[in-house]
């Protein structure tokens, strides 16, 4: 299902059955080069995989603790292994950087505010941690646990990859991993807060707080000099 976004022209595209993961990185490839020429509008895509695991380009073969469990997926974007699968809403986000600043960094920070704005209409505090990508939930007693994760590419200063927040995933599929290489805490999800919401209704609060983070970032840019760094290490550096 295709809609337009009043917001900055961006597209928005919601995918109601499942989609493979490699399926969804041809996607996005395609859709990036097709921003860059100037063929087709930004776009975000929220959709939900099939149980999967992924591995960030920092990812360390001892935070697979079980290898057989699901599917693993290589990929470019930065972090480490994180999980994927039904009922943890994906979001993934297709700017064009050099209209919002030409800054990585206060892009991720934008992500990061997108998911608190969008705890937010649900009662929930999420945070920020410093050396933890991610947005966390503090649950007391000195216990804290991830509810959303990011990860983040980007190829000649357009964005793609992006967030996932755990609506009512199978929280034991994490077992399989140490979750984005964070041992010591957990994860959990709006259903294990005791918070029911439809995917329709997580979808509303997204759209809802990424037009007030990311209209305002939208702006004539002009380019960053060359075409962007070549490397990428961490979520923050664009390839």
């Amino acid at each position: 299902m295709n809609a337009p976004s009043p917001a900055a022209g961006i597209e928005w595209r919601i995918s109601d059955a499942l989609v493979p993961y490699d399926e969804a990185e041809a996607i996005m490839a395609a859709r990036v080069e097709a921003i860059r020429a100037g063929t087709a509008p930004e776009l975000v895509w929220l959709l939900e995989h099939p149980p999967l695991y992924t591995a960030g380009t920092s990812a360390r073969a001892s935070d697979l603790i079980a290898p057989d469990l699901l599917p693993v997926f290589q990929t470019g974007r930065g972090g480490q292994y994180t999980y994927h699968g039904p009922g943890q809403r994906v979001g993934y986000a297709m700017l064009d950087l050099q209209r919002r600043g030409g800054d990585l960094r206060a892009y991720v920070r934008d992500l990061e505010e997108w998911l608190i704005r969008t705890l937010q209409q649900f009662n929930l505090k999420g945070e920020r941690r410093a050396g933890r990508v991610g947005i966390w939930i503090d649950e007391g007693g000195g216990k804290e646990s991830k509810i959303a994760a990011i990860g983040v590419r980007v190829r000649r200063w357009v964005s793609f990859h992006g967030v996932s927040l755990n609506v009512d995933p199978d929280l034991t599929h994490y077992r399989g991993i140490v979750p984005c290489g964070v041992r010591e805490h957990g994860v959990t999800s709006l259903a294990a807060l005791g918070i029911t919401a439809a995917m329709p209704e997580v979808d509303t609060a997204l759209k809802t707080a990424f037009r007030e983070v990311f209209a305002r970032t939208a702006h004539p840019q002009p380019a960053p000099t060359g075409s962007g760094p070549r490397g990428l290490a961490l979520p923050r550096r664009p390839d």
